[in-house]
């Protein structure tokens, strides 16, 4: 086969081979730029999902630490519903008391006698009496007589039962229901703040979720374009390959066609120069006359 057919096989090869060469490598380029687009958006994901994860755990911490919190301020609440609860015993067993000391005293009252203000009216007017002379003689020792009477009788109408200590023990039941009211908020918003902590550690950790599903999704994107990629890098270095050999082929070729040119060129100069020399009547070796027999 002469040099100008095989030229004409492999040229054509050679272009189709380029054109496949650069579809490879823009194809090849167009993965790695997805490969990076999905490696950041992975990294990216996986960065978030990090941040998430430290702030899960830092709700977390909060809300065990109120929880504790609540926990003590139950301990407090209890406390002061229990002291209220005997607070408020003692305050009905003194009410109690004194109710049933009132109707006694009332009962006492009925039997005995006039009221203590009829009692008061009384020795006002014994005193008025006495005081005009109305009480002289023997009648003095009687007026001494009822007026110690009457003061005897007014000291057992006035009598009350019970009645102190009442105003410091409604006073101390007014302060542990505030007490307690106190400690009862302190544990709701304990409480409150508990849940409020529980809440968003479990809507962090649902974005957590989302997140990490979005970078197992990047991460199959990026494993899939890398190994594309890898695909076409090489096909890409295998056409490369092949356009460099048939380039070093055809160069070889264009060499020895410029050889055999120049030798050619040569031979014919060598026997101008001898058919010059036996024209002329020289005579010619054995070696020269069958070069011009070859020619």
């Amino acid at each position: 086969m002469e040099f100008d057919e095989v030229r004409g096989v492999l040229q054509p090869l050679w272009d189709s081979l380029g054109s496949k060469s650069s579809s490879h490598r823009d194809s090849r380029d167009e993965w790695n730029a997805k490969v990076r687009e999905f490696l950041d958006k992975r990294n990216e994901t996986n960065r978030e999902v990090k941040e998430l994860i430290n702030e899960v755990q830092a709700q977390k911490a909060i809300r065990d630490e109120v929880n504790q919190r609540v926990k003590e301020l139950k301990g407090v609440r209890a406390e002061r519903s229990d002291y209220l609860k005997g607070v408020r015993e003692n305050l009905r067993a003194k009410l109690a008391e004194q109710q049933e000391n009132h109707e006694e005293l009332s009962r006492k009252r009925t039997n005995r006698g006039p009221s203590a203000s009829r009692i008061r009216s009384d020795m006002e007017r014994m005193e008025k009496q006495y005081m005009t002379g109305q009480f002289l003689g023997k009648r003095e020792r009687d007026y001494h007589k009822k007026m110690k009477q009457l003061s005897e009788a007014l000291k057992e109408a006035t009598k009350t039962q019970g009645s102190g200590g009442m105003r410091e023990l409604k006073d101390s039941v007014r302060d542990a229901e505030r007490l307690q009211e106190d400690a009862h908020k302190s544990v709701e918003k304990a409480v409150a703040r508990a849940q409020e902590a529980h809440d968003l550690m479990v809507e962090l950790s649902e974005e957590v979720d989302r997140l990490r599903e979005k970078a197992n999704t990047a991460h199959t994107r990026l494993t899939r374009s890398k190994r594309e990629a890898d695909l076409l890098h090489g096909q890409y270095i295998v056409s490369l390959r092949c356009i460099h050999s048939i380039q070093d082929m055809m160069k070889a070729m264009e060499s020895r066609e410029k050889k055999e040119e120049e030798y050619d060129g040569e031979e014919k100069v060598e026997v101008t120069d001898l058919m010059s020399r036996l024209m002329s009547g020289d005579t010619l070796s054995t070696d020269e006359l069958m070069a011009l027999r070859r020619n």
